[in-house]
């Protein structure tokens, strides 16, 4: 379901609003080859005010990747780049604002669907879609300031690094391997 956009444009007026903005940017097709996915709270409508859009891809060259994002979106407000290491993995990450978003593009020498930004939202697509009021309680903590994971974390009373232990909830549930 996520590995494309168009389920956006029937959705919450956030989703069909992020559905817009990218597609005007061209996003999904100007980084076509890195496998971009959107990740995050739009596309699973746990959103809060200013939550932004995450596209994850996939980048084996990251000099050429900085350089392309450079190129496409430079231009853009905020925009800023980065590299940095995130669970011991190399990661190019931006950050620009555009039609009202703020945009992240988060690139690892990874396959997308190993990426944890899309385990963490498939298990909670999934533990949203099992238990509907779980969708209340992760948006009152998220709107209390929570981030996305030790909100589910909190709700499942999960203890430990709340980011490792929903991959593990979500493993041993049989959602991700």
């Amino acid at each position: 379901m996520f590995k494309t956009i168009s389920y956006l444009q029937f959705g919450t007026p956030i989703q069909r609003q992020a559905y817009k903005a990218i597609n005007e940017l061209s996003i999904i097709n100007d980084m076509a080859k890195y496998n971009p996915v959107l990740c995050g709270t739009i596309p699973i409508s746990i959103d809060v005010y200013h939550s932004d859009l995450d596209m994850i891809m996939e980048v084996h060259e990251p000099d050429i990747f900085k350089k392309e994002v450079q190129l496409l979106y430079g231009h853009l407000s905020g925009f800023v780049i980065n590299e940095l290491t995130v669970n011991h993995i190399p990661t190019i990450m931006a950050n620009f604002r555009f039609e009202g978003f703020e945009f992240e593009l988060f690139g690892q020498a990874k396959p997308v669907e190993q990426q944890n930004a899309y385990l963490h939202m498939i298990v909670e697509h999934h533990l949203l879609t099992a238990n509907p009021h779980y969708r209340a309680a992760v948006i009152r903590l998220k709107e209390q300031g929570m981030k996305t994971e030790p909100a589910f974390a909190q709700v499942l009373g999960l203890d430990g690094d709340p980011y490792k232990e929903l991959l593990t909830y979500g493993r041993a549930l049989g959602i991700i391997r």
